[in-house]
């Protein structure tokens, strides 16, 4: 009798153990740690983790895949997400290379087909947005849907800092800017910004953080790179403008702050205009990173818009009749 009774315990506590374990076992599936692999002899850092339809998150200027460590989980509950250090960017190679759009587009793809992946929810923040929409007209068979999050190229405007940045002698200008008791001078004046009402203060905590991953010579040197190829002292010098009329079948999200102080709203709504078939979502009192100010609206709706749209079908002589209407 007693035996039984042990036993009946036993069994009870292997119950609740096994009631246990698919929580557990979906936790572990999720592993958002850097991996590396190498394309054209470069090292190339990225996070990989998730089943099902594949979603492609790049992050903007001076930044790394870490931009998407607030969403990367809940989204890898239900896709495939490949979140990548673009060249010159976070714990990638820094080489002296071609950090154009294009070279960036080229890149991705090479990188989707080391990964085995053959189409993805191409989802670009900031300059990750100029080289999603690039992927998209350089690549569309690639391309299932764009998500474009406060992204680059809908027009000039761009913050005053980065026209800085991207000036001539810029670098011994901004030296001091690596030097780590720049840090909290950072902060300082970036809260003197917020109470004089400048949106780009919301943004002081990512700032920082962008600030702090270009300690060495390569990672400025890249940055400055980077940045020479889509601005210069005059604002944006790249648009997806001109060719977004090719992504007429290609399901579109636009995702941005209404108090983006790095890249305003009105380009939001510019892009909206020349890509009838879209959708805008504004995020309201969030700055340049909406998918960190309210994590779990974007997550949300990235699902909800992977649910409720069929991946773009590229018809080549679809494309071409547009290329020649748009010809004349």
């Amino acid at each position: 009798m007693v035996k039984r009774q042990h036993g009946g315990t036993q069994v009870r506590r292997a119950r609740r153990r096994a009631s246990r374990v698919p929580e557990a076992e979906v936790i572990d599936l999720v592993d958002s740690r850097l991996r590396y692999v190498t394309v054209h002899g470069y090292r190339r850092a990225y996070r990989m983790s998730g089943t099902g339809p594949a979603l492609l998150l790049l992050h903007g200027i001076g930044d790394s895949s870490e931009s998407w460590l607030p969403v990367f989980d809940a989204l890898a509950r239900d896709h495939t997400v490949i979140a990548p250090d673009l060249l010159g960017h976070g714990a990638s190679d820094k080489p002296r290379a071609d950090y154009a759009v294009a070279a960036y587009a080229n890149g991705m793809r090479d990188l989707l087909d080391v990964l085995g992946v053959d189409r993805a929810t191409i989802v670009g923040h900031s300059l990750g947005g100029g080289v999603a929409a690039q992927i998209a007209y350089q690549f569309p068979e690639r391309c299932a849907r764009l998500v474009l999050v406060a992204s680059g190229g809908a027009g000039r405007d761009v913050t005053p800092v980065l026209r800085l940045a991207a000036a001539p002698l810029a670098g011994v200008v901004l030296a001091p800017l690596h030097w780590p008791v720049a840090r909290p001078l950072v902060r300082g004046v970036l809260g003197l910004l917020g109470r004089a009402g400048n949106d780009l203060a919301r943004d002081g905590e990512h700032v920082a953080r962008v600030l702090a991953g270009l300690p060495d010579g390569d990672a400025h040197a890249a940055f400055t790179r980077t940045l020479r190829s889509v601005v210069d002292w005059r604002g944006q010098v790249v648009t997806l403008l001109d060719r977004c009329y090719l992504t007429e079948d290609v399901p579109t999200l636009l995702v941005w702050g209404d108090r983006d102080g790095v890249i305003p709203v009105a380009h939001a709504h510019t892009a909206h205009g020349a890509m009838p078939a879209s959708r805008l979502e504004v995020f309201a009192g969030a700055g340049h990173f909406p998918h960190r100010a309210d994590p779990d609206r974007f997550v949300a709706l990235v699902r909800e818009f992977v649910a409720t749209t069929d991946p773009a079908r590229f018809d080549r002589e679809r494309w071409r009749a547009r290329l020649r209407r748009e010809a004349g």
